[in-house]
């Protein structure tokens, strides 16, 4: 594994696994939870260590619990969740005290890695609020990293008008059909981290490509445009119920690509 230094020096493992599905019956997300995720034993066997969740996929609790039973040693994990901007969780500190404290009973833990603000919060009274109760548990150790979710340019700087403590990191859609290259360009000057969910979507005349790519490193693909990604400094978060897709999805670590199969991957 590498990692990628936050900008308050934490280390984060630059590849991780999503978990929105994780433990829903028929791997399909249709809220009914099983008594079991296998596909998050499989990931930790085989050395995923980075688990990103959040409140509202509603298994937190099972992975936390997945986690406990893996006896991976609490400091190699890196464990994301994120607070939804919703009234129920940011209503009053109070009600975002609750969430955060829930979590980490839910995972077991006395402290998170990073916790984020799922979506933007249009109420600037309830991001503030919000942001100072991140700020406060971060403060306290409870937090060792704190961060926002889909966030834009404009809702970073309305941000940027209060918080104490910088977002280590801001988790949106980047792939080759949602490049968000405009807003890439943004976090990497103010020194806050891109985590991309949905790191693999492209079309098929693009997936040609990077197969053709992928064929003098005997590589996929899938692995050429995650290696494209964390090159260039995007943690990645891709996510697979399949046992040989996440083992292929971690091994990114014995190639480099060229200038110009960057170039190719550009023009697409």
């Amino acid at each position: 594994m590498e990692y990628i230094t936050l900008n308050n020096g934490l280390k984060m493992p630059i590849v991780g696994t999503g978990t929105n599905t994780y433990g829903k019956e028929n791997n399909e997300y249709n809220g009914a939870l099983t008594n079991e995720i296998p596909e998050l034993v499989s990931a930790l066997e085989l050395g995923y260590r980075s688990i990103d969740a959040a409140i509202i996929y509603r298994n937190e609790e099972l992975v936390g619990r997945v986690l406990a039973e893996s006896k991976v040693p609490r400091e190699e994990l890196f464990i994301t969740t994120k607070v939804p901007a919703s009234e129920e969780y940011i209503s009053s500190k109070e009600a975002t005290r609750a969430a955060i404290d829930n979590s980490l009973k839910n995972f077991q833990t006395d402290y998170l890695d990073l916790l984020l603000i799922h979506f933007p919060i249009e109420d600037k009274v309830q991001l503030k609020n919000t942001w100072e109760v991140f700020e406060e548990y971060y403060e306290a150790g409870k937090l060792k990293a704190i961060g926002v979710s889909n966030f834009g340019k404009n809702q970073l700087d309305e941000l940027k008008e209060f918080a104490k403590v910088k977002p280590a990191v801001n988790q949106i859609q980047i792939n080759l059909k949602e490049r968000n290259n405009d807003l890439l360009s943004v976090l990497q000057d103010e020194g806050i981290t891109p985590v991309a969910w949905g790191p693999m979507k492209a079309d098929a005349h693009q997936k040609e490509v990077l197969d053709e790519i992928g064929k003098a490193y005997n590589k996929s693909g899938a692995q050429v445009l995650l290696k494209y990604q964390i090159e260039r400094g995007v943690v990645v978060i891709p996510k697979s119920h399949n046992r040989e897709n996440q083992a292929a999805n971690l091994d990114l670590f014995d190639f480099k690509l060229t200038a110009e199969d960057v170039e190719k991957i550009n023009s697409l």
